[in-house]
């Protein structure tokens, strides 16, 4: 059936969702940029924005800020819109970064063959000009924290640089994602506090060990493509394995994440979020088949739901601790 999306070749992405919104409130001369920031793929910029916000609700629960009793103990909306605006831009940067760097890869590979770059959409230089445009939202929101926060943010572009570069070289590039897409459980802290303490660390991580857990997940889908085109990755690594892996890294994770809180000394409470958060990830294990590609991608998004499911742990538990001041 035809949609939006799909109408015409030249606006077809074979991965992208058809009937986004995106889709029906740009012009169509805008789809291509649409398509290289992954506007039309929300998923991205949610993993990408997890750990900024846990770091927020975890540095706020911890009392790291000071006044008034209720928002000593949740984060500030502020901050958690600022990481929201960053998070799109910053995500949609990377991808618009990544696909400069993948162009000849993604001719070779199905599912990335008809994205704007290799199907001709976009020029290079269009595709740069609009990364510094996202970058330079990214910077304008950096800019709103405190200095030492600024230089964290700052140094989060080493991974974010190296990584489109490490599935040419290593088994590990989800690894290498993982320090990307987890620099935020360091930002939320270091934006409230001012420092970096053990608990960011810990957290950071965890959300390492949990981002291969679900790439692994997402890249299941290209394993065959990627065999024949030379990229490696932990699903072609771990193979029949990746149920085993998965045990440990998402455990691995969730001990990780709970000894954050723990060094953190949130509410206890918080600690519900996490236990949800464990169950859903069991789930994932013991129904994945890695040979279904479209399961694995439907087990990958969910992975928001374990976002979700921590931040709420994370606010109950503030919430918690301010009932117990005035009870």
């Amino acid at each position: 059936m035809e949609t939006i999306q799909t109408t015409g070749v030249r606006g077809r992405v074979k991965d992208a969702p058809s009937g986004h919104w995106v889709y029906r409130l740009l012009p169509r001369g805008l789809w291509p940029y649409a398509q290289l920031a992954r506007w039309d793929r929300p998923i991205g910029w949610w993993l990408l924005l997890w750990p900024c916000w846990w770091s927020a609700a975890m540095a706020a629960a911890a009392g790291a800020r000071a006044g008034d009793p209720l928002a000593s103990v949740l984060p500030s909306p502020w901050h958690l819109l600022l990481f929201l605006v960053g998070s799109i831009a910053m995500r949609g940067a990377g991808c618009t970064y990544n696909d400069i760097v993948d162009v000849r890869i993604d001719e070779k590979v199905d599912r990335t063959r008809s994205r704007p770059l290799p199907s001709g959409q976009v020029s290079k230089k269009q595709a740069w000009f609009f990364l510094v445009l996202q970058a330079l939202v990214g910077l304008a929101v950096l800019l709103q924290f405190n200095s030492f926060a600024i230089v964290v943010g700052l140094c989060a572009l080493i991974p974010v640089a190296i990584y489109p570069f490490m599935k040419r070289v290593t088994d590990w590039p989800q690894l290498f994602l993982g320090f990307a897409f987890s620099w935020g459980a360091l930002m939320g802290w270091a934006g409230a506090f001012g420092r970096l303490d053990a608990a960011p660390l810990l957290l950071n991580a965890g959300a390492v060990l949990w981002t291969i857990g679900y790439d692994t997940l997402y890249a299941h889908q290209d394993k065959e493509d990627d065999a024949l085109v030379g990229v490696r990755s932990t699903a072609r690594l771990f193979g029949d394995r990746t149920k085993q892996w998965l045990i440990y890294l998402y455990g691995g994770a969730l001990v990780l994440i709970a000894s954050a809180f723990a060094s953190a000394q949130v509410p206890l409470p918080a600690m519900a979020g996490l236990v949800a958060a464990a169950v859903h990830m069991m789930r994932q294990i013991r129904v994945l088949d890695i040979d279904d590609p479209d399961q694995c991608l439907r087990l990958f998004k969910s992975n928001s739901t374990v976002g979700w499911l921590i931040f709420i742990g994370l606010m109950a538990g503030g919430i918690w601790a301010t009932l117990r001041i005035y009870v």
